[in-house]
């Protein structure tokens, strides 16, 4: 099979599968993670990033190389979600400029159009690291290169290519010790890989299904009457399955069920000691992923709207009041004069919002270490705030590249990115705005006192691993530094208070104690009273923070 040019159908059909192999291994990619945290999300935000491009994609009818490109790049731009999902888009974003000038491609363009892919990227990286989907991707570009010089034939050309990526992959944990010493390749570059071979393939005919699901061309949604709909209590059909991090005990699945009768009906949960399958119906799955987050991993997770019947007249009545809304609101903000500064900022948990919120930020993006927001989040958020200068407070370091995106592509305000890798750097950095200086002043003073503050958070392993000299048990409690793992034990008070040591210096004055939604105020104030005893020269602060997955976050100042 030999094949010297594709048109712009058949590269929208390879985009697609290579799409959909991604979504299919995201759960995969996700366990590759070095640290063995419940939060090991790269799977997920390669997945949601190709997959906001591939609905633009499959919105498309009969679209032209240059109105292809256009949708792989604005879609996975906009939907770019975490580090690798921002690199990833960063990548597409470069491919797409050299295609979208051709009618069809061949193996000149391709390679030009990966050598602009790996530049793009590059770039968009402050200070790129290899053994990453950089190098990954470098080494399929170079692969190109040479390739280019022998054949003509794509198909040999795609292969001989992701055969280059894959060996490069094979070598990133001697590129990078941490990647060998916690026994996988970069998660990022493998996500990559799974890109190129479901495109590869498509190219080779095999049978594939390019349905993306929420694209405005798609079908098969099952009508139900209105009467149907008004009797429908809960809403969203909501299944999927709990891979646990360690049995459920009697007492926990009798709360687990208890909570799920508190926000649905039709509750199926069957568990054994190592999967948990759930089924509900309720009006918030959210509430239903986040509480099942608390005892392990998802997979296979599938929510139905069973209120899918809409009726003609309602849906253009409904447009028809949201755009006279948008309109109001729209010339009400324009008669408003814009504030001189304003804040953004990325949390999680109902103390921290809080906090954020008295400490004057206009706005929050629920997002941190579970759900990494979107470019498109933050541009929303951006035009939601009427000021001349924004302040972006991420708040986590896979966020930043994200934010830094959404601020490029915002001409009609001056948008700064505090790199803030913690809740706790975040806050120091709002406490230290003063509002009589500008804006640049204040951008280079918050980023200046970052350095000050160091931050330990608390959770729990995922997997057994070997990582930072320490040996790690699936269950074990980790408190986890800026830069390493700082303590691992059987017992979380212990586990966090040996964080704590490993964080004091000579020079601390203040630890401000953060405490999640699963740790109780008695313990906490325990923890903090033991704290004041350990340290008296310096103060200890508690706040409530209410976040999922870290038992504690901690800062030393």
């Amino acid at each position: 099979m030999e094949i010297n040019t594709i048109d712009a159908a058949v590269f929208s059909k390879m985009f697609l599968a290579g799409a959909k192999n991604l979504e299919a291994k995201k759960e995969w990619i996700n366990e590759l993670n070095v640290f063995p945290v419940p939060d090991g999300d790269t799977g997920t935000n390669m997945s949601m990033t190709i997959m906001s491009a591939a609905k633009a994609v499959s919105d498309l009818t009969n679209p032209t190389m240059a109105e292809l490109a256009k949708a792989i790049s604005s879609g996975s731009l906009r939907g770019a979600r975490g580090n690798s999902g921002v690199i990833l888009s960063q990548l597409f974003r470069g491919f797409t400029k050299v295609i979208a000038d051709y009618d069809t491609l061949d193996v000149v363009v391709l390679t030009e159009a990966m050598q602009k892919a790996v530049e793009t990227a590059y770039k968009a990286v402050m200070k790129p690291k290899e053994g990453t989907i950089l190098t990954v991707a470098k080494g399929a570009a170079n692969k190109a290169l040479e390739l280019m010089e022998e054949t003509d034939d794509i198909v040999f050309f795609v292969g001989e290519v992701i055969k280059a990526a894959d060996h490069v992959l094979s070598k990133t944990p001697d590129m990078l010790p941490v990647l060998k010493q916690a026994g996988v390749v970069d998660s990022g570059g493998q996500g990559l890989v799974q890109v190129l071979k479901g495109g590869y393939d498509s190219l080779l005919g095999k049978e594939i299904d390019y349905t993306i699901e929420g694209a405005s061309n798609g079908s098969g949604v099952v009508k139900i009457t209105p009467q149907t709909e008004q009797d429908i209590k809960f809403g969203y059909c909501t299944e999927f399955i709990i891979v646990l991090n360690q049995p459920l005990s009697e007492k926990q699945e009798a709360e687990y069920k208890a909570y799920l009768e508190s926000i649905g009906d039709s509750i199926v949960v069957v568990a054994d000691d190592e999967i948990v399958k759930t089924h509900v119906h309720t009006n918030d799955p959210g509430l239903a992923i986040q509480k099942a987050l608390t005892h392990g991993s998802l997979s296979k997770i599938k929510i139905d709207n069973m209120r899918e019947e809409h009726q003609e007249k309602l849906i253009k009545d409904a447009e028809k009041l949201a755009a006279k809304q948008a309109e109001e609101e729209a010339e009400a903000k324009a008669d408003e004069p814009a504030k001189e500064m304003g804040f953004i900022s990325v949390s999680i948990g109902a103390g921290i919002n809080e906090i954020f919120t008295g400490l004057g930020v206009d706005y929050i993006i629920e997002g941190g270490q579970t759900m990494n927001p979107s470019t498109e989040d933050m541009l929303t958020a951006i035009e939601k705030v009427n000021a001349k200068n924004i302040f972006i407070l991420p708040n986590n370091k896979n966020i930043i590249l994200a934010a830094n995106q959404a601020a490029s592509l915002v001409e009609d305000k001056k948008i700064f990115v505090i790199p803030t890798k913690t809740i706790p750097q975040g806050i120091t950095a709002l406490i230290n705005f003063i509002p009589d200086r500008d804006a640049k002043e204040n951008a280079d003073r918050m980023t200046e006192e970052l350095e000050n503050v160091k931050t330990g958070q608390v959770t729990y392993a995922v997997r057994d691993t070997e990582i930072d000299d320490k040996v790690i048990k699936q269950g074990d409690y980790m408190g986890i530094g800026d830069k390493c793992i700082l303590s691992v034990g059987k017992d979380m008070e212990e586990t966090t208070k040996e964080m704590v040591k490993e964080m004091i210096d000579a020079d601390s004055s203040i630890i401000s104690v953060y405490y999640g939604e699963e740790v109780t105020e008695d313990d906490a104030n325990a923890l903090a009273a033991e704290l004041e005893e350990e340290y008296p020269d310096v103060e200890v602060e508690l706040h409530f923070g209410g976040q999922p997955i870290y038992y504690y976050v901690i800062s030393v100042e």
